[in-house]
């Protein structure tokens, strides 16, 4: 179906071992709820694949398709512009603005002055940005997003267009997340990053709360639960949050494979580490949400005992993807993030070694998270056009 091309396997030693709480009930609740309330919030479609099912010879295959989500194109609309609204009610009560301010107030207008007083930023490959900016725009806040060179004059664009202010930072994301850290601190701003350090955590679990959303979504959209779930890597926030809402709808039952871009995988070199690690290099992978060389620290306290297995997988494995899923019918629209779980897959199932070491079988039941659609719509063209 897709080249035979490298890839890595990891299976995770610390599986299974107990660990702290990363994300807590009660927190998922309350962003699940506020998030189900926005204008135009609907579950995202769940496509099957049998074609991909019988070519990985598993029972079924499922992909959680995020392109239409609140027309942002990513996963990423769920978390960002959640931690935005939720840090804004934070702020203005703090300040005596408004003690109980609501995100309808917000979006009305309602203490449109005192918001504009705050400013949000983080660092950014492109989605998450968006995320922060567009829910900036909606809630009334100055917005300042740092990019690093890499990221494409489209996904610049597209954070552009909800009136958020850009700044380019030379080097990776990891070179953006810290001159934003540093200009935040400098500038009393507030950052609103899906990654996490020590000392800088709350945001980043009310970003995470928010992608929770997206795999309750899939577990109530399947009619049986899932035996694995492939999930892109980046530096681990969206993976962590499928591994916690997965074992809180189905216990430990559901493997959970954390799949990385090979020039980028923090992931799986913190897991041969034992420990968090950080991956150097210009990070130059196609799969741009994923080009991150530095685990978020509250993802990695999940992922170091939630995960299953890590796996690293090819731009050019990546591409074939993109290409598969478009030329199907009808075709599914995926970014070049989206499709990693589905190379990984593709890859590991045709191998008799790696299917033993996942136990992947007949009567597998995976699940593929496809976290964006065409993001970068030229990038998207230019690499399917060959199909």
């Amino acid at each position: 179906m897709i080249p035979n091309r490298p890839y890595r396997l990891l299976l995770n030693r610390r599986h299974g071992t107990p660990g702290v709480v990363v994300l807590p009930e009660g927190g998922f609740r309350r962003a699940r709820a506020e998030i189900e309330s926005w204008p135009g919030y609907e579950p995202t479609p769940l496509l099957p694949l049998p074609e991909v099912a019988q070519a990985a010879r598993v029972a079924a295959v499922h992909y959680k398709d995020e392109g239409p989500r609140f027309g942002l194109g990513s996963f990423k609309a769920l978390g960002g512009a959640y931690a935005v609204a939720k840090l804004l009610v934070t702020e203005l009560s703090r300040r005596g603005v408004a003690n109980h301010a609501t995100t309808k107030e917000l979006e009305e207008g309602a203490h449109r002055d005192a918001a504009q007083g705050i400013t949000v930023t983080c660092a950014t490959d492109g989605n998450h940005g968006r995320s922060v900016a567009w829910g900036a725009q909606r809630f009334g806040c100055r917005c300042v997003i740092f990019v690093h060179e890499g990221v494409s004059q489209g996904r610049r664009d597209a954070i552009a267009k909800y009136g958020a202010e850009l700044r380019v930072v030379p080097g990776t994301y990891d070179h953006a997340v810290r001159a934003c850290a540093h200009e935040a601190e400098r500038e009393a701003w507030f950052v609103v990053s899906d990654t996490s350090w020590e000392g800088y955590t709350e945001v980043p679990r009310d970003v995470m709360q928010g992608y929770r959303l997206m795999a309750e979504e899939a577990s109530n959209q399947l009619d049986a639960p899932p035996t694995h779930a492939f999930v892109p890597g980046g530096v681990g926030g969206v993976a962590a949050a499928v591994s916690v809402q997965l074992r809180a709808r189905h216990g430990g039952a559901v493997k959970v494979v954390a799949v990385e871009p090979d020039k980028a995988a923090c992931l799986l070199a913190s897991a041969e580490a034992g420990e968090p690690v950080a991956v150097e290099g210009d990070l130059d992978t196609l799969m741009a949400g994923l080009a991150c060389g530095e685990p978020s620290l509250l993802a990695w306290q999940e992922l170091e005992r939630g995960a299953f297995a890590f796996m690293s997988v090819s731009d050019d494995s990546a591409v074939d993807c993109m290409r598969l899923l478009a030329r199907r019918k009808p075709p599914v629209v995926a970014g070049e993030s989206a499709v990693a779980g589905l190379a990984a897959l593709l890859l590991a199932a045709r191998d008799p070694f790696s299917r033993a070491m996942l136990g992947l079988d007949a009567d597998s039941r995976v699940l593929l998270f496809g976290t964006e659609g065409a993001t970068d719509p030229e990038t998207y063209a230019r690499l399917t056009r060959e199909i």
